[in-house]
């Protein structure tokens, strides 16, 4: 229970939650594993519980037309999900898909009702999350009607630079980068069109490709290319 209450220290929800309650809160968890790709929760099914990442990635995606998919975010360890079940039991609004293998705890919604009750403070730090991801939506919206492409795909790699990156002595690295498939269907474009203006970031020496490693030199963190 220790590495869950470590686990659950991370997570926004239960921000200045003293250890007490964490530990209270972690014997609510339930583990599950999913492989890569399995489908961890349905759009429109109705959500009954809120899931922690402990390992992996997931992938929020919406079906689109003809098979198309829209990736909403790329989650990683730490993150979490469906939290909206926590407040009433409505339908999921996307698919949440395994991107690896990937572990998660699962909180039900009817076993923390109670606890939320006598504890305000979550319920405060519940609202609170709720309006930053009805920001980022907003800010997704936004992007999508008047930005470019380009400006797009270098707002979508500044903020992994700036969520998931680490400093170097050349600039900001993202160790595990989406693939180009991914990237393009977070910004409503193609797979080549991605791969073309990051080969051309890379040509002008703004970014540097590493495997799945991306460096974002710091011409291109302080100047973002348009």
């Amino acid at each position: 229970m220790t590495q869950h209450v470590e686990l659950l220290k991370k997570v926004p929800l239960f921000e200045n939650v003293d250890d007490g309650e964490l530990g209270s809160i972690s014997q609510m968890l339930v583990e599950k594993s999913f492989t890569k790709d399995a489908t961890i929760v349905a759009k429109d099914e109705t959500g009954d519980a809120m899931y922690i990442i402990a390992r992996g990635r997931v992938k929020v995606v919406m079906p689109g037309d003809g098979g198309r998919e829209v990736i909403l975010n790329i989650l990683k360890a730490g993150d979490f999900f469906g939290e909206m079940a926590l407040v009433e039991a409505s339908q999921r609004s996307a698919d949440v898909i395994a991107a690896e293998d990937t572990k998660v705890l699962v909180l039900k919604r009817d076993v923390f009702v109670d606890h939320v009750l006598k504890n305000p403070k979550v319920a405060l730090n519940i609202m609170a999350e709720l309006s930053r991801r009805l920001r980022r939506a907003d800010e997704l919206i936004s992007d999508l009607a008047l930005l470019d492409v380009g400006a797009r795909i270098s707002r979508i790699i500044t903020e992994m630079g700036q969520r998931d990156g680490v400093d170097t002595e050349e600039g900001r690295l993202i160790r595990e980068r989406p693939t180009q498939q991914d990237i393009a269907s977070m910004i409503g474009t193609s797979r080549e069109t991605v791969s073309r203006m990051l080969s051309d970031w890379q040509r002008a020496g703004l970014i540097e490709m590493r495997g799945r490693e991306l460096l974002l030199k710091y011409k291109f963190t302080n100047q973002q290319p348009r």
